[in-house]
């Protein structure tokens, strides 16, 4: 009889333990929307990385795409830290890392449009003259007027 007990006993704490890494599991919703007026954005790619102890991306990861409401979920995602990118063509990328310590999560990703690219080539702001010298030039009449024995 106290055989049959202590098997008893292992089995139930067993299912507890089971029970126990079950509920360190969350199940993630996203919901990927345009941040200037709020539609959400279709086929969106959302990769997921979980983050070591050291703050390090782990190798692989997991690919969801939304649907035509912008959304996607995945459950069983272990608790801690995972960092979240999402990549749409014709918007920006956002990544972003996330603390997982609950069942269930919804995260709202508000992807915003490309901005214009600086550039050094531009002359939006200033108008140079054909004809002005560049820096760090000499004309003729600089030389002419230098004192130094050559």
């Amino acid at each position: 009889m106290k055989r049959h007990t202590v098997a008893v006993a292992l089995l139930i704490g067993l299912f507890a333990l089971v029970a126990a890494a079950a509920d360190r599991n969350c199940e993630l919703k996203f919901l990927v929307i345009r941040d200037y007026n709020g539609k959400p954005i279709r086929n969106a790619s959302v990769v997921l990385h979980q983050i070591n102890s050291e703050g390090r991306q782990a190798k692989g990861g997991l690919q969801l795409k939304t649907d035509a409401e912008g959304r996607t979920f995945f459950g069983g995602v272990p608790f801690g830290k995972l960092r979240v990118q999402v990549l749409a063509p014709g918007f920006q990328t956002f990544g972003e890392d996330y603390d997982i310590n609950q069942p269930a999560m919804e995260i709202t990703i508000k992807i915003k449009r490309p901005t214009d690219q600086y550039s050094i080539y531009d002359d939006k702001n200033q108008t140079l003259k054909k004809d002005a010298a560049p820096p760090n030039s000499t004309n003729k009449d600089e030389k002419a007027q230098d004192p130094k024995p050559h």
